[in-house]
C-alpha cells in the first residue's frame, strides 16, 4: 500500500500524503457558537496529548493506541471517515459505515502514529487561530530536532455538536483530500467491496 514509504519530514510528508493537493469541498457548516478561543483551546489540548505521547517512551503498539484515543477524542471521526469514503458512502448500509468508521479510525492512528514516532524528543506548538467562513483554522508549528520546522493547520468546527477538528493541512497538503484519494484507490482495487476494504483496514 506504500504507507511505510511515507517520510515525516517537511518535504517527504507532503510528498507521501499528496493524493490530490486541491482542497476537498465539504458541506457548508451551519452558523455556530464556536469561538476562536475555544477552537484554539481544543487544538492546544490535542497537541499537548500528542507531545505527551511522542515523548512517553512507550512501545510502538502502546503509542498507536494512545494516538487512536487522541484521534477519537479531538477529531470528528464520522465526518472524516465519510469524507474519505467519498461517493461510496452513499451506497453503504449504516452497519457498514459504522464498521468502516471504526476501522478507519484505527488505520489512521497506526498510519500517522508511525510517522509521529519520528517526533520523539521534539515538540508541536500552537501559534494562532482565525475564522475561515464557518469554521476556524488553528495554526501550529512542528519543531523537529535537527530539521527545519514545518506548519500544521487544524480545521475546527462544532458541526457535530461538539468542538472537534475535521481536517489537517500540512505544508499545504490537505489530509482529507489525500485520504479520500488513497481510500478510493484501495476500494477500486477491491472492486468496490466495502467489506473487504474494512477487513483490510483493520490490519493495515
Amino acid at each position: 500500500m506504500g504507507t511505510d514509504k511515507l517520510i515525516f519530514t517537511r518535504r517527504g510528508f507532503g510528498i507521501g500524503l499528496v493524493g490530490g493537493a486541491a482542497a476537498l469541498a465539504l458541506p457548508v457548516l451551519p452558523a455556530s457558537a464556536l469561538t476562536v478561543d475555544q477552537a484554539k483551546d481544543l487544538v492546544t489540548r490535542a497537541v499537548a496529548d500528542v507531545n505527551k505521547t511522542i515523548n512517553s517512551g512507550k512501545s510502538a503498539t502502546a503509542m498507536y493506541a494512545d494516538f487512536e484515543k487522541i484521534f477519537a477524542r479531538y477529531g470528528d471521526v464520522p465526518v472524516i471517515a465519510r469524507s474519505a469514503l467519498g461517493v461510496a458512502a452513499r451506497s453503504t448500509t449504516s452497519a457498514q459505515l459504522s464498521a468502516f468508521t471504526k476501522a478507519f479510525q484505527g488505520y489512521l492512528a497506526r498510519k500517522y502514529g508511525r510517522r509521529f514516532r519520528d517526533f520523539i524528543g521534539s515538540q508541536i506548538e500552537v501559534t494562532d487561530a482565525r475564522p475561515i467562513k464557518t469554521y476556524y483554522e488553528v495554526t501550529s508549528i512542528a519543531r523537529l530536532k535537527g530539521k527545519a520546522p514545518f506548519d500544521l493547520r487544524w480545521h475546527v468546527s462544532d458541526k457535530s455538536g461538539k468542538n472537534l477538528f475535521f481536517n489537517l493541512i500540512i505544508e499545504g497538503v490537505n489530509l482529507l483530500s489525500s485520504e479520500r484519494a488513497e481510500i478510493g484507490a484501495m476500494l477500486d482495487k477491491r472492486k468496490g467491496d466495502i467489506d473487504a476494504l474494512i477487513a483490510d483496514l483493520k490490519t493495515a
